[in-house]
């Protein structure tokens, strides 16, 4: 395993492999939206191959000053409920304890929080964690930022040990691509794991929620790290959103996939990108993701097949259940809005639309009939009409 120092640049004209000419460019990017890498995942990309996947994840591109979209996207100051906290569904609290993560992913939806001071992180957590004290509905807590895993272990400490006297908590999960971006965090920090070990109790397992996005970055110190965290007594599940250029190809999400299950690290969530301002460039349309999803998904085990394919909208998380020649298929898997939970929507078909705001719900929702050819005569059979949806339209007989 790589066993040199591990440096942080916080400028792209820091970067060695990068000429002159492209810190020049590049630069006026950055003066927008932060830039943060280390040596350790610059390491990874391949510098002669300029379509390199993690270069485009880490890199600054022109296209990110495309001003569409908005820097909050899905809402979630709608949803702060103290500084730190928002509780969008009632039984699950989210807090933001970390400002920075250990490098920023250009797909960035929360690069608003990265562009100034913001008042949105719990720099102190006792508002939030008193919060969640007095709600005794929160059953769930998602720590989140930025990434947790880049503070100190104790303050990070002490954020667990607070949740962990809450009887009334039955989950506590902890969002971090640090496995990724820099496993030497695992590797290098035996207290960190000595926490983890505490807090994962054996009523109410801690979960990591890893970021893994592309193959490449599942290296042989970053699978170490899985197990000695999974040895910790920690699950491990897995999200990323669908990356234009990144891992937009069914055989890449394919061989991601497998990696993570041959790994020990279940697949969660595949998500459909949200349109936040300065992300167009790295968004796939909804029934794009899908085919993506249903060919990677060909040949794979059952256990490789347990990631859904979700959007994290203002109004809940929705899950993608279907496509066809005519409809987008979503339900809410879950909702602010207590009458939305569970509910189905039928969307007219759009091969453009990136988000649900995109898309035209179906009123009423169609009905079987409306697959049936027209009765030529009462005394026929009416076949379904399956090619609509994808198979043979051609009724099977019975051999006299």
């Amino acid at each position: 395993m790589n066993s040199r120092p591990i440096r942080t640049y916080r400028h792209v004209r820091d970067v060695p492999q990068l000429s002159e000419a492209e810190v020049e460019r590049l630069s006026a990017v950055e003066a927008k939206y932060a830039f943060r890498a280390n040596s350790y995942y610059l390491n990874l990309i391949d510098w002669d191959n300029p379509e390199d996947p993690l270069r485009r994840l880490i890199l600054p591109t022109m296209s990110e000053l495309n001003m569409e979209g908005d820097l909050d996207a899905s809402r979630e100051t709608d949803y702060t409920v103290a500084r730190g906290l928002q509780h969008k569904y009632s039984d699950t609290a989210l807090m933001l304890v970390a400002e920075t993560c250990d490098s920023y992913c250009r797909y960035c939806f929360r690069k608003r929080l990265t562009m100034r001071r913001s008042d949105e992180i719990a720099v102190d957590p006792t508002e939030a964690l008193t919060y969640i004290r007095e709600h005794q509905e929160v059953r769930n807590v998602l720590l989140t930022g930025g990434d947790p895993l880049t503070l100190a272990t104790g303050k990070l400490e002490r954020i667990l040990a607070a949740l962990s006297e809450m009887e009334h908590l039955k989950g506590i999960r902890i969002g971090s691509k640090i496995l990724a971006f820099r496993p030497q965090r695992v590797l290098d920090d035996p207290s960190l794991l000595e926490m983890l070990r505490r807090h994962s109790r054996p009523d109410r397992r801690l979960y990591l929620i890893a970021h893994f996005t592309h193959p490449h970055e599942l290296t042989v110190e970053a699978r170490e790290a899985v197990r000695l965290v999974k040895q910790a007594g920690c699950e491990i599940m897995n999200q990323t959103p669908l990356i234009r250029g990144v891992n937009d190809r069914s055989d890449i999400l394919q061989e991601l996939l497998l990696q993570l299950t041959a790994a020990g690290v279940h697949p969660y969530y595949l998500f459909v990108g949200r349109p936040t301002r300065g992300n167009r460039t790295f968004l796939v349309p909804i029934v794009e993701a899908w085919q993506i999803l249903m060919e990677a998904s060909n040949g794979l085990p059952g256990l490789a097949r347990t990631v859904r394919l979700a959007m994290s909208h203002h109004t809940g998380k929705l899950e993608i259940t279907g496509v066809d020649h005519d409809f987008i298929y979503l339900r809410y898997h879950r909702a602010a809005d207590p009458h939305n939970r569970g509910r189905h929507l039928v969307c007219q078909r759009d091969d453009r639309a990136v988000w649900l705001d995109e898309l035209h719900e179906v009123h009423p929702r169609p009905s079987l009939r409306d697959y049936h050819e027209p009765a030529r005569a009462p005394a026929k059979r009416i076949p379904m009409r399956l090619d609509r949806l994808g198979y043979s339209a051609e009724p099977k007989t019975r051999e006299n």
